[in-house]
């Protein structure tokens, strides 16, 4: 392909075509010997892909680097690893793109999976994560019709963007939440979840919603923003944790007991309250409402007192509150915001902050 069918301008194409000595440091590991990097030069143009790059090196330079590539074209999602220090596909990024932020250019293997060779990771937890979604549509409950099932355009049409996931495992890679809570089942499994819990054929909504009503489910998520930012195929998983959120929100009536049990959405109601009395968060009365339930859950209280007792100790218990400035200005936020959900038809609901 051409660099103006690429879209560059005429006037850029010789830049675009001109060869230049590229540095690569590439992390190295055959476990349980250590990781290091080693460095390689490559001689390639700014169009060049950073899989060319890669193959280059293993063909003419050292066969032993090990990755792994497919389809070359951004649809399998097999070349998948950091680059320059974030997950991305080695077949869609450039050279010329990723020396204008780095230079040397460095290449990992994805994050939060073990290596099983330089830049090749064992991916079982990523698939027995989505494996728990259960991510296939559910019709045990209908009778099998002669025909398929049937979708208006506009029913397909809610399924396009999650349907765009080819599991190649970068929002997973840079997922906060990931790293620190192992049960977390991970941005590419909720974006599935959520497919499912918007397709017209599936019989299993409301079991999908309260599956994901957890820690392990979307209340795990940290909202950190890297899934949507690394995402090669525009999925945006946050956007998908968050519409799976807000469907469990609506799903619970203010009278509900299961509004009442969950933690995770007293979490979320008791933030807004507090913020909007406080201005921010007065957080004796936050882990007490959440986590004590008001004093009815003991073992919640009980919890509590190490760290309570931690922060006597070093001075850092907040015996005061004082409310913030603009505290009247925040109140009247939320409660325009409320007032149009209740406009349209909703229930209050905790905005997302």
């Amino acid at each position: 392909m051409t660099a103006p069918e690429r879209g560059i301008p005429d006037n850029e194409e010789v830049a675009y075509l001109t060869p230049m000595q590229v540095e690569f440091q590439i992390f190295r590991q055959l476990p349980p010997a250590a990781p290091q990097m080693q460095t390689f030069h490559v001689e390639a143009e700014p169009g060049t892909t950073i899989l060319d790059c890669l193959l280059e090196i293993k063909w003419q330079q050292d066969g032993s680097l090990a990755f792994r590539k497919n389809c070359r074209n951004t649809i399998c999602g097999s070349c998948a690893m950091r680059i320059n220090g974030r997950a991305a596909l080695a077949c869609q990024q450039h050279v010329g793109e990723e020396l204008r932020d780095h230079q040397p250019i460095t290449i990992a293997p994805l994050g939060n999976l073990p290596v099983v060779k330089d830049l090749i990771v064992d991916m079982t937890e990523f698939w027995q994560n989505l494996a728990q979604v259960d991510p296939y549509v559910s019709t045990q409950s209908r009778q099998i019709p002669e025909r398929e099932f049937l979708q208006s355009p506009e029913e397909r049409d809610q399924l396009g963007q999650a349907g765009n996931c080819i599991l190649c495992g970068a929002c997973y890679s840079d997922c906060n939440a990931r790293e620190i809570n192992p049960h977390f089942v991970g941005p590419h499994a909720l974006a599935k979840a959520n497919r499912l819990t918007s397709d017209s054929r599936d019989d299993q909504q409301v079991e999908r919603l309260q599956q994901q009503d957890s820690l392990a489910g979307v209340w795990g998520c940290t909202r950190c923003l890297n899934c949507n930012a690394v995402c090669p195929m525009g999925v945006a998983p946050l956007d998908q944790i968050t519409q799976i959120k807000q469907k469990i929100l609506s799903s619970y009536g203010e009278r509900s007991p299961l509004l009442a049990a969950s933690r995770a959405i007293r979490h979320r109601k008791t933030l807004v309250e507090l913020v909007r009395s406080g201005g921010w968060i007065d957080e004796r009365r936050f882990g007490l409402q959440v986590v004590g339930h008001q004093g009815r859950d003991l073992a919640g209280l009980l919890s509590l007192a190490p760290l309570g007792l931690r922060m006597i100790r070093r001075g850092k218990f907040p015996f005061r509150f004082k409310a913030s400035t603009g505290t009247s200005e925040v109140r009247r936020l939320i409660d325009a915001v409320r007032q149009q959900l209740h406009t349209q038809g909703n229930r209050e609901t905790p905005v997302e902050d």
